[in-house]
């Protein structure tokens, strides 16, 4: 009897589907899409809202091309006030604990091979970043049965530090993960970085099979982590599955494939930029294309941010301009420097999935307008996946499953951003509560000729843009801020920036 080749493809596509579906029914996957640099507003996805809660675009959503964002956007559910720390490191640390970064003490982005402390920085913060013992998402999901599979940027420690190697911090696989945040280069035919002057301490590791050929590092990482999720299906395991980009951080080196679109009237360093992004989001559809195809999307919820806010390079650093309407962008207190892009949904909906049913994500296009912050994302996986942390371990986020099912989120809610160091913005706290933000920079020039005001209060309702300092104006509520912000970093153990071995604690007098 002659056996129809033909149909081998396809008996073996739907065995595996029907495996996938059926092994998978203990646990949901999990895959976490990080986006180095990436802002608010660097995407097509309107996440900002009118008056009225309706999405509002503004120039720069039609200026960049993310139509996977706006694929999964239509799944799920996006918030338009989301929060992370102002630059990397501590945000990364933030989403393996759960913990502000004024409590876990990396409050400054984790330099490879120098201690960054700044002049006042506080000595004693953990440049090192995780050290063995420590609580971690990954380490918490692996002792819960996942396969846990790190691909693209780590940042977690130093060169020779235990966090170094991500799988020291409980990740199964690591593909392309090292100390350093830049990569060498983004491009296969520069080997990533490797064997390239000046670049060599830079370059990605891993990733040899690609060296030599037209294959973008965004790719490559994309490229390994579908095989890791596979692989993962095939050992009969959920996943956690972290994807976290270099793109689209410095340096600007374009991809190819679609800097085209973005030539025109632009510079150089903008076009390729946007080619970054519009490369990060091809990932993204990557991976939701091959979730579907292995026949797990149904059971992988997905969290889709941002690190840090933009460094988009357009504009002066603390003006309405990359982040246009929002002020600022990466390394500064204003909000373009803060709020970042969050989309959660399942891959593919389907609402008889028992997953779904029990955690229900709102589809096609709802905003949430609470706010949301880094810590939040730690609670929300270990809640999706039934995993609980130990009870010695202090969170500061809270579960979105319920906002994502339609809840709003409490009104009064809380973060808070420590950076006693220097950077674009040096030296300073801030705080969000309600709809209120308060900035304190602490008072390091002792000829008081800061840049800034020492306390900047916004209403962030009133004022999108933080163009109408309220310190002065409205007194009481200044205090009301300040007593709450000197409550969470006493209660966080925050340590300071300091003159001369004595610490800058917050002081409530305006100079």
């Amino acid at each position: 009897m002659k056996t129809n080749l033909l149909l081998i493809p396809l008996l073996t596509l739907s065995t595996v589907t029907a495996f996938a579906s059926e092994q998978f029914g203990a646990k949901p996957n999990v895959l976490l899409f990080l986006v180095d640099d990436m802002g608010l507003m660097d995407t097509s996805v309107p996440f900002l809202v009118d008056e009225t809660g309706t999405t509002k675009r503004y120039p720069l959503n039609s200026f960049y091309r993310t139509p996977n964002m706006q694929r999964l956007a239509r799944m799920g559910t996006r918030y338009s006030q989301f929060y992370a720390n102002s630059v990397c490191s501590p945000t990364r640390t933030s989403l393996m604990n759960g913990q502000f970064s004024a409590r876990h003490h990396t409050t400054q982005f984790i330099s490879p091979d120098r201690k960054n402390t700044g002049k006042l920085g506080p000595e004693e913060w953990k440049w090192d970043g995780f050290v063995s013992g420590e609580i971690t998402l990954p380490a918490q999901l692996r002792a819960a049965g996942y396969r846990t599979i790190h691909s693209g940027k780590a940042h977690f420690g130093p060169v020779g530090a235990w966090a170094e190697d991500p799988r020291n911090i409980g990740f199964d696989v690591n593909i392309a993960g090292c100390a350093y945040g830049q990569p060498g280069s983004y491009l296969g035919m520069k080997n990533y970085g490797n064997g390239i002057k000046n670049r060599q301490k830079r370059a990605v590791p891993g990733l040899e099979k690609y060296h030599g050929t037209n294959t973008h590092l965004t790719e490559a990482c994309t490229i390994e982590m579908k095989a890791a999720i596979s692989n993962a299906v095939e050992m009969q395991k959920p996943f956690f599955a972290y994807m976290s980009h270099y793109a689209v951080h410095s340096p600007f080196e374009a991809d190819e494939r679609f800097v085209a679109n973005y030539q025109e009237g632009n510079s150089a360093k903008l076009a390729a930029f946007a080619s970054l992004i519009e490369g990060m989001d091809k990932s993204l559809g990557d991976l939701l294309d091959h979730l579907e195809s292995i026949g797990v999307a149904e059971n992988t919820f997905v969290i889709f941010l941002g690190d840090n806010g933009t460094d988009a390079p357009i504009g002066e650093t603390h003006a309405v301009a990359c982040a246009a309407p929002l002020r600022g962008k990466k390394g500064t207190h204003y909000e373009g420097g803060m709020r970042v892009p969050m989309i959660a949904a399942w891959a593919k909906n389907d609402p008889q999935n028992r997953f779904q049913t029990e955690h229900p994500v709102l589809p096609r296009r709802h905003v949430s307008e609470g706010f949301g912050h880094i810590c939040d994302v730690y609670a929300t996986i270990l809640d999706v996946t039934g995993t609980t942390p130990p009870h010695a371990h202090k969170v500061d986020g809270i579960s979105l499953l319920p906002s994502l099912s339609g809840q709003p989120l409490p009104p009064d809610r809380e973060f808070l951003m420590h950076f006693p160091h220097e950077h674009r913005s040096s030296y300073f706290t801030a705080m969000r509560k309600g709809n209120h933000k308060l900035v304190y920079h602490y008072p390091v020039d002792k000829s008081d000729k800061d840049l800034f005001p020492r306390f900047e209060l916004f209403d962030l309702v009133a004022d999108p843009t933080e163009t109408t300092n309220l310190a002065d104006i409205e007194p009481a509520l200044r205090q009301e801020m300040i007593q709450a912000m000197d409550q969470m970093l006493s209660d966080a153990g925050a340590q300071y920036p300091a003159i001369d071995g004595n610490p800058l604690t917050l002081q409530p007098e305006i100079h």
